[in-house]
């Protein structure tokens, strides 16, 4: 008979919940479910942190939101462009670099020898696992605290607050009587969970820019910014 999978899957190494007790400010009462927040699939485990991914982004979305409204008079349509550059995977990604989380998820030799561990689409997911964790466990206003600490400092940056350099190009283009930029892949790379996509954008009659990202969004959004960067 095999190992118990709950055994295995709560086994964390003492440095993992080190830095989650430093984080998010007591020892966790159950190690199993951290460590479903920081497992991900090329575990082969029986869970992963994708359940966790789920819950805590809702979580995420509602404390910004909440966040977002308390501290400004803004119309809907800036707080919303807000929200989503401040939830975005990209942003995730910086938090989750920012507290040192790479080296305490859980990934298989492959996933870790393709660099997994530095991909913004699993670094993403896994802190809002982490969020959906502490939900989880600890309630929805230790949830609160712990995004308003984090978050802090996109929050102030005023992520968000620019146009999104797609939207940009979109206006840019209009306003100078071009046709809308189109934007093409040009290429999908690596495995599933360390994928590289590289896209191109064109605007007719202008030129093209193409940049290379974690996912297609990204991509898009950098190709976005090289060619304002080139043209605008």
């Amino acid at each position: 008979m095999g190992p118990d999978r709950r055994h295995v899957l709560s086994a964390l190494p003492a440095e993992s919940l080190t830095f989650l007790t430093e984080l998010t400010g007591s020892a966790p009462a159950r190690a199993d479910l951290w460590a479903e927040a920081l497992t991900h699939g090329s575990m082969g485990q029986a869970r992963d942190y994708q359940r966790l991914e789920f819950l805590g982004d809702r979580v995420l979305g509602l404390v910004i939101a909440d966040w977002l409204h308390e501290k400004s008079d803004a119309a809907e349509g800036k707080l919303s462009q807000r929200l989503n550059a401040l939830v975005s995977r990209e942003t995730c990604a910086d938090v989750a670099r920012t507290i040192a989380l790479p080296p305490h998820i859980r990934l298989g030799k492959q996933a870790r020898d393709d660099g997994g561990a530095q991909s913004d689409n699993i670094l993403g997911d896994v802190m809002e696992a982490l969020i959906g964790a502490l939900f989880v466990e600890r309630g929805f206003e230790a949830a609160r605290m712990f995004v308003r600490k984090l978050w802090d400092k996109p929050m102030a940056s005023g992520t968000g607050q620019r146009k999104h350099p797609k939207a940009a190009l979109q206006e840019w283009a209009a306003g100078n009587r071009r046709k809308p930029p189109v934007y093409t892949m040009v290429a999908r790379e690596g495995p599933d969970h360390a994928a590289r996509f590289t896209v191109s954008v064109e605007v007719k009659g202008v030129g093209e820019a193409s940049a290379t990202g974690s996912s297609k969004q990204e991509a898009e959004t950098a190709a976005a910014t090289a060619f304002m960067q080139a043209y605008g």
